[in-house]
């Protein structure tokens, strides 16, 4: 299965990245927003690094050692500091030639247990986020003509493992948002990729909502410690996908061959998938 798509000829194919691209970030304060920023200042970057704590934000600027970057406080669930985020990209950059949509929460559980609280909470960053970024950024670039949208998604999209209803939801979501702007833009020579990681260190584990039993955050805690491709890696990896005008990007290979087993056997696949889980972190399986 190829994860990047090919050109044919009823596409016009999206213009590659210029030299020091322009670049917006969302969820920039840590994790693998960080690393994003990071790895874009090391390729020539001018980044507009946004998050919802402008602290963070400022201290991932700091991190940037002296590449153009300016710190933005944005609350992404919220369309107008989106649109205001926007106007500052504008106003700071001239315009904007990558938009990428990071910004993300996790939250756990059985459904039926989980608080409705939670699932508002997660699907308005995970998937309201994405949808106001592409709400106000995607008109712009059909206006200059080109540019790109990297939405982060998570193989949780792909697979939905159970007790992640929440995340696997809000990450489907973003997936299926990137497969219909792909389909809308790519003959405009504007390019979407959707970034399907599945588990590396971050903060994301310490910060989310996760209901029921307390083994279920060891799990993901252990999955994280386990995972053999970390931010930077991925964060490198989702950049020369975009590159490569690559639709999905799945930068972990336990990724891409679990996402195989369910395309060709869907019912094995989530029969296996909670065993599966268990081995992978190391803890029993319930």
């Amino acid at each position: 299965m190829r994860v990047d798509t090919a050109s044919t000829a009823a596409y016009t194919a999206p213009m590659p990245l210029p030299h020091a691209p322009r670049a917006v970030v969302t969820g920039a304060g840590g994790g693998l927003g960080r690393a994003l920023c990071v790895e874009l200042a090391r390729r020539g970057g001018r980044l507009v690094v946004s998050d919802v704590d402008a602290d963070a934000a400022a201290a991932t600027v700091a991190a940037l050692g002296g590449a153009e970057a300016h710190a933005v406080s944005c609350d992404v669930t919220r369309l107008a500091e989106v649109e205001q985020l926007a106007d500052e990209t504008e106003r700071l950059l001239g315009g904007v030639d990558l938009v990428v949509n990071n910004a993300g929460v996790a939250a756990g559980g059985a459904v039926g247990d989980v608080p409705t609280a939670d699932w508002e909470w997660t699907l308005g960053v995970n998937l309201w986020g994405p949808i106001h970024g592409c709400h106000v950024f995607v008109p712009r670039l059909r206006r200059q003509g080109r540019g790109h949208l990297l939405n982060v998604a998570s193989a949780a999209g792909l697979l939905a493992a159970p007790l992640m209803g929440p995340y696997n939801v809000s990450k489907a979501g973003v997936v299926a948002l990137s497969e219909t702007l792909y389909g809308e833009l790519v003959p405009l020579g504007i390019g979407v990729s959707v970034l399907c990681p599945t588990f590396f260190q971050t903060g994301i584990v310490a910060a989310s909502r996760i209901s029921g039993d307390a083994a279920m955050r060891d799990m993901a805690a252990a999955l994280m410690r386990r995972a053999g491709v970390q931010a930077d890696a991925v964060a490198r990896i989702a950049l020369d996908g975009v590159a490569r005008d690559a639709l999905y990007i799945l930068p972990h290979g336990d990724g891409r061959w679990l996402w195989r087993l369910k395309r060709l056997t869907p019912g094995f696949f989530h029969r296996l998938t909670p065993k599966a889980l268990a081995w992978r972190s190391g803890l029993p399986a319930h």
